[in-house]
């Protein structure tokens, strides 16, 4: 019991980040469905490492290069994986008027120009916002938004295995083998990993951190219904524009808060 839950740990591990995982991991679709759990807590991960660049390059070189440092780091742990799926997106939804030519268009790996525009500003809103939260507060704070972000906005992609059906009926390696119904039990774990990291911005912002919530919930609540609506589902790409989506708004709420 105890080896299948590290199996599906590293399974997670494998498939959502390129950190080298042991030799008998494999891609096995069972435990990629029951991967789905430890969704948020590879924010942790992701997201650590993004705030322990930050919180030592700032030791060795301004704050504005440690950012751009930091979201680097990022982009290595996941390959762009999540990025990748957003501008997909941009490209999908932007030159595409029916589901077919929606799904087609984000099948298609090659990048195009609203997925170039899209992914060119979400990185610097990315980059501005945590600039802004580190010089109007402090690094440790940017350092403790890059955790809460990273996690909680798993958690709101990973939603979607709960409430929507996968759209795209062939040909998504992105999604695919986490295209099942999610357990209660999974979906619970996944809920705790993913709100847990609040309480590392409580001591600053007191109750006033569940706001941080509401970002994520509106975001749920408008991509799924645009989602819905266009191609009755979600696919990877879905996925990886919600939680890229999710993430930057964290960002902006808690500078709106800071200044507030």
């Amino acid at each position: 019991m105890l080896y299948n839950e590290v199996r599906v740990f590293f399974t997670a591990l494998m498939f959502f980040t390129r950190i080298p995982c042991p030799s008998w991991v494999d891609h096995s679709e069972d435990f990629l469905n029951k991967s789905s759990r430890y969704f948020p807590l590879m924010g942790w991960i992701v997201g650590g490492i993004a705030a322990l660049v930050l919180f030592v390059g700032n030791f060795v070189v301004p704050t504005t290069i440690a950012l751009l440092l930091s979201i680097i780091a990022s982009l290595l742990t996941t390959g762009a994986f999540h990025e990748d799926g957003f501008a997909d997106m941009c490209d999908g939804f932007g030159g595409g008027w029916t589901k077919e030519r929606i799904l087609e268009i984000m099948q298609d790996s090659r990048l195009g120009t609203f997925g170039a525009c899209g992914l060119a500003l979400l990185l610097g809103l990315k980059y501005l916002c945590l600039l802004e939260i580190a010089q109007s507060s402090s690094v440790i704070t940017a350092c403790f938004a890059l955790v809460v972000a990273h996690a909680s906005s798993r958690l709101t992609a990973v939603t979607f295995l709960k409430t929507h059906s996968y759209a795209r009926l062939e040909g998504d390696s992105k999604a695919k083998p986490l295209a099942t119904q999610m357990h209660n039990s999974s979906m619970i774990i996944a809920v705790f990993t993913g709100i847990l990291p609040f309480a590392l911005l409580a001591p600053m912002l007191g109750f006033k951190v569940l706001f941080l919530l509401l970002p994520l919930i509106a975001t749920k609540w408008y991509l799924g219904r645009f989602f819905q609506r266009w191609i009755g589902g979600y696919t990877g790409d879905c996925l990886g524009a919600t939680q890229q989506v999710s993430e930057v708004l964290v960002y902006l709420t808690l500078v709106v808060m800071l200044h507030g």
